[in-house]
Formats: C-alpha cells, structure tokens, sequence
C-alpha cells in the first residue's frame, strides 16, 4: 500500500489558550475518500485545518508526502494540497472561469504568462464539475449548488493529490448534497486522496472509504464504515441509542435513531478505546 499522504504525529493544537487536540496522531490513507465524523465541537475542522497548516500545532508535527509542512512554503503546500473552507467567501463580480483560474497560481512564476497547461486544467476542472455553462456566469449571482461545484472546480484546476473539504454539504438540499458527494467518488476513482468533515452519518457511511471518529478532541477509532460504525459507537459518540442496518440500496450501515420514550435504557458506556 502506498504511504499516507497526510499524517499527524503527536499534535497538540488550539485557539489562544484553549486546547482543541491533545496529542493526536492519525494517518490518512493514500488513495481514500476519508471522512471525519463526530458531534459539534470535537475538533473536525480543527484537525482539517492543521492539516492545510491554518492552524500551527503548539508541538508535534504534521507531515504532507513525508515533509514537515512548517518546513515547506505556503507555495509548496499549495501544489500538493487543496482546500476548500466551510465558509468560502463568495468574491464580488468575479466570474466562474476567473475563479476557476485562480485555482492555478500556485503553479504559476513571476511574470509567467498564461500557459496551455493552465487553459487545460480549468477546462478539465470545470467539465468535470459540469460548470463550463456558467464560465460568464457572476459566482455571488449563483445558487448554492452551483456554487460548491464551481468552487470544487478551482481545487480541481490547482492539480494537487491531496483535496481537503470542511463540511461541502453544509446549505445544500438533500438533491444537491448527493449530486455533490457522488462527484467526490468520481474523483477517489480516479486517485484523489480526499478528507471531508461531515455531520450527516449515514451520507458519510455510504461515501467514506475510511472513516476517522471523533470526540472531545480526540480519535475514537478510525477504519472502514462497515467496521466502524455500530450502534454501540453511536451512542458512545453522539449519545444516541440507534439501530445500525444495511441500507437497503447499498449495504452500506444506515443509522435509524431509536425513539427516546421507548429505547431501553442503556447502560452507562464504558472508557471509549483510543486510536
């Protein structure tokens, strides 16, 4: 198996004086549609953006194909990992084909002029977001699908291996979210290493390749969603009592959330396993 192209070793990350992540270590599969999961406030995003060096881990280190990314610049990064934050600021009178060119400046030197290389991955970029028919389009005119799409798009045209993605779903209705998570399949089937923070359990069951679970800073478990997730997980992560079922389209596990006035009463769960 090829090596992980994203490891975190040992990090202690936070905000001013409040700890987010203690010590964590975790490695993300080469090749794998992986998905962090877990309830509101246990560090997804936080882990997500010490991945794309947002964030500066106060000891430990995380390394990018083996590199340390203190030690590489922002340059650097950017032609190996892509990001797309949960809350793009959506630019005033840009277009789509402008924005999905800007996808291209890391590759790009001073004084360099616009190469057919670039021309060809925001042509490829946006074909295979199905954005080409908005290129005159205003990106502040455009809906919320549409809008993840295009912004997908400029990640695609940056060509890194690595795409990272905090909550892509988030404002989208249901048709649109899986019109976007079937488009990050496509993309793991063709070889992109992907990490996607994602609330919805079961939308992450049917897509992830690898799940990494998460709670109160710290890495619950981490494996195949078949492995990973049974009903005694959810209620020791999100403190719900649920059935755990094949999807009936999938096989994928589905959870259905037991009615609290009639859910026999659990007993209290012991130590959560460290990964």
């Amino acid at each position: 198996m090829s090596e992980s192209p994203l490891i975190a070793n040992k990090v202690t990350v936070g905000y001013r004086d409040r700890t987010i992540l203690e010590d964590l270590s975790v490695e993300i599969p080469a090749d794998s549609l992986t998905m962090i999961i877990g309830p509101n406030g246990c560090g997804k995003s936080t882990l997500l953006s010490s991945f794309a060096r947002l964030l500066q881990p106060k000891s430990g280190e995380i390394l990018l194909n083996g590199d340390d990314v203190a030690r590489l610049s922002a340059k650097q990064i950017a032609r190996r990992l892509s990001l797309l934050p949960q809350t793009a600021i959506v630019p005033s009178g840009v277009t789509v084909a402008s924005l999905v060119a800007r996808g291209r400046f890391p590759h790009q030197r001073m004084f360099q002029q616009w190469t057919p290389d670039d021309e060809s991955a925001v042509i490829g970029a946006m074909a295979a977001t199905e954005t080409a028919d908005l290129a005159d389009r205003f990106v502040d005119e455009l809906s919320g699908g549409q809008r993840q799409r295009v912004w997908l798009a400029m990640l695609l045209a940056q060509q890194t291996d690595v795409l990272l993605l905090d909550e892509p779903t988030s404002f989208l209705d249901i048709a649109h979210q899986f019109d976007l998570l079937e488009l990050l399949r496509t993309l793991h089937e063709q070889g992109r290493t992907q990490v996607v923070v994602l609330h919805d359990l079961n939308q992450a069951a049917r897509y992830a390749t690898h799940l990494i679970v998460m709670r109160d800073g710290e890495v619950v478990t981490t494996g195949p969603p078949d492995e990973v997730i049974t009903a005694d997980l959810v209620r020791d992560v999100f403190d719900i009592d649920a059935l755990v079922v094949p999807d009936p389209v999938t096989g994928t596990p589905s959870v259905v959330p037991l009615d609290p006035r009639t859910a026999p009463k659990a007993s209290p769960p012991a130590d959560r396993p460290r990964s």
